[in-house]
This record gives C-alpha cells, sequence and structure tokens, in this order.
C-alpha cells in the first residue's frame, strides 16, 4: 500500500493536473510549433523553443512537487505523458492541420491500458 510522505500537505488532484495541463501546452509549442515556421532560421527556432520550454518549466516542476507524496513518480509521468497526448493531438489537428489517423488513435489506446497498470493497486 501507498502511503503519502506527508498526508498533511496533500495536494488537490486537480490543481497538479491543471499545473501539468498548462505545462503541456507550453512545451508542445516549445518542441512542434516551429514546424510551421520552417523558413525561419534555426538559430531562431531553437531560442524561441528555449523561451517557451522556460515558462512550461514554471508549471511542470511545481506540479511535479505538489503532486509528488499523492502520486508516485511514476503515477506523475504517466499522467503527464496522457496529457501529453491529448494536448499534442489537439495541436496537430488544429495548429500542423495533419490527420488524426486511427492508427495514432490505437497507440494511444495502448498507452491509456498502460495508466491501468501503473495506477492499480496490486
Amino acid at each position: 500500500m501507498y502511503f503519502p510522505a506527508n498526508p498533511q500537505k496533500k495536494a488537490p488532484s486537480m490543481k497538479v493536473v491543471i499545473l501539468l495541463l498548462l505545462s503541456n501546452i507550453f512545451m508542445t509549442f516549445a518542441w512542434y510549433g516551429h514546424l510551421r515556421h520552417k523558413s525561419s532560421p534555426l538559430w531562431i527556432a531553437i531560442f524561441a523553443s528555449w523561451g517557451i520550454a522556460f515558462v512550461e518549466y514554471c508549471f511542470q516542476v511545481p506540479a511535479n512537487r505538489m503532486g509528488h507524496g499523492q502520486f508516485t513518480a511514476a503515477q506523475l509521468k504517466t499522467i503527464q505523458e496522457v496529457i501529453t497526448l491529448v494536448v499534442f493531438s489537439v495541436f496537430s489537428v488544429l495548429y500542423l492541420k495533419e490527420e488524426l489517423k486511427w492508427n495514432y488513435l490505437a497507440g494511444f489506446a495502448c498507452i491509456l491500458l498502460a495508466v491501468f497498470f501503473v495506477f492499480k493497486k496490486w
């Protein structure tokens, strides 16, 4: 059985999830936003991505600190990955104008199966 490190300072789950969501929105733009601007020099894309990634870390680090103890590190990473897939799916369709194919969804479903195993109390 898992017990939080400090049950008196248990962070609300939704606050952690919201911070991870915000973090992933910035992360997705940092990693993939430049793909719509391939004509700009690579060094500009790199520095712009670093700037966006800084904001991403301003949400990610507090989310992990607040969430650890309520969740294990593996559970936090799993939550983050699921959020990443949701954010990336929306981003790729709306921003990059790419099709969301059935095999992508099938792969994402396999990752959701991983969520079951990570969060299952054995």
